[in-house]
């Protein structure tokens, strides 16, 4: 009987040592549940932008810091997108009277400001605006005040991104009879694609509620109503779908692949045994690090629906039910 020695044979159990790792951990990334007993490194910063006098917080919906490290507010009173330095001191607002619904927040490449007005109302809303950082009306995609499915209008959109290459992407639906789709444009504005239909399968949506993008340029959505993120190449290819960071209000995705999501509404019927709070990992593997709860008493009262980091790490947070906008650093 021929015998294994022992060098040759000690790298084939690595192999299947390292394959079943990859495979576990593949398992984990798609199936695993959100966990609530993480570590928490981070403390809240009170009082953090100070806002001047004759402007006040309205629901804030989602906070994006810019290449220069200023940090970009939208919220649903006006002037309802405001910029701040690093400090935390206003440096001025743009786009009163244009908003039915803030919602979605983007800033290209370009640091031009894009932004998702998801109702309708007295002939506005239903589009998406481009703005420069100073103010001025860029593009408008949708017609506003109109709903509907074709190439040229939406229902509800709830988040935006865009590519390195200035294509635009729109989460289009925030449930109900609302529409659940990708839209995708040209940097341009000319319709390219749309991907996604109402369900719980894979490329399918219930609340597109946020988007991001990491640094392969994959498109990742919180698909809110189905406890989820899911990941897709940018012809809507479903790559894979993350629960183990709760049920997403708001993602962002960090240079480094650092992959920040927040839940606002897992609750005993929504998403039982799942805690709100943000959920601080890996857009790369999928594994979540660090929890910073939600510590409202109040179901109503959510610490945020929009999540960000700057290039330190420093997390803001957007609160749409406590209209306030939080800060946290390391501890």
């Amino acid at each position: 009987m021929s015998r294994l020695h022992p060098v040759k044979f000690m790298p084939l159990v690595g192999m299947i040592v390292l394959v079943g790792v990859l495979v576990g951990a593949s398992a984990y990334a798609e199936t695993g549940a959100a966990a609530n007993n993480l570590p928490n490194p981070y403390r809240e910063v009170e009082n953090w932008a100070q806002l001047p006098a004759g402007v006040q917080w309205g629901h804030v919906i989602n906070v994006l810091p810019d290449a220069h490290g200023n940090i970009w507010v939208f919220h649903r009173i006006d002037p309802a997108i405001l910029e701040f330095d690093s400090s935390g001191k206003y440096i001025h607002g743009f786009g009163a009277g244009m908003f039915v619904e803030a919602h979605g927040l983007a800033i290209d490449r370009d640091g031009n400001i894009w932004t998702t007005d998801q109702k309708t109302k007295d002939g506005k809303g239903q589009q998406a605006i481009k703005f420069s950082p100073d103010g001025k009306v860029l593009m408008k995609l949708g017609k506003a005040g109109i709903t509907g499915t074709g190439p040229d209008t939406f229902n509800n959109p709830s988040s935006v991104v865009v590519a390195a290459n200035g294509d635009i992407f729109i989460g289009d639906g925030h449930g109900g009879d609302t529409n659940a789709r990708v839209v995708k444009f040209s940097k341009d504005g000319k319709f390219i694609k749309a991907w996604g239909q109402k369900g719980t399968g894979p490329g399918e949506f219930d609340q597109l509620h946020s988007m991001a993008m990491d640094s392969k340029g994959r498109i990742y959505v919180a698909d809110r109503g189905n406890n989820r993120i899911q990941i897709f190449d940018q012809d809507g290819k479903f790559i894979d779908q993350w629960k183990q960071f709760g049920r997403p209000s708001g993602i962002f995705i960090s240079k480094d692949d650092t992959l920040y999501s927040v839940d606002s509404s897992s609750n005993d019927k929504t998403n039982p045994g799942v805690k709100r709070g943000i959920r601080i990992g890996s857009a790369k593997d999928g594994v979540v690090k660090y929890f910073i709860p939600d510590t409202s008493t109040n179901p109503k009262v959510a610490l945020a629906e929009g999540v960000s980091a700057n290039a330190n790490g420093d997390i803001y947070a957007a609160g749409q039910s406590s209209s306030t906008e939080h800060k946290f650093v390391k501890k």
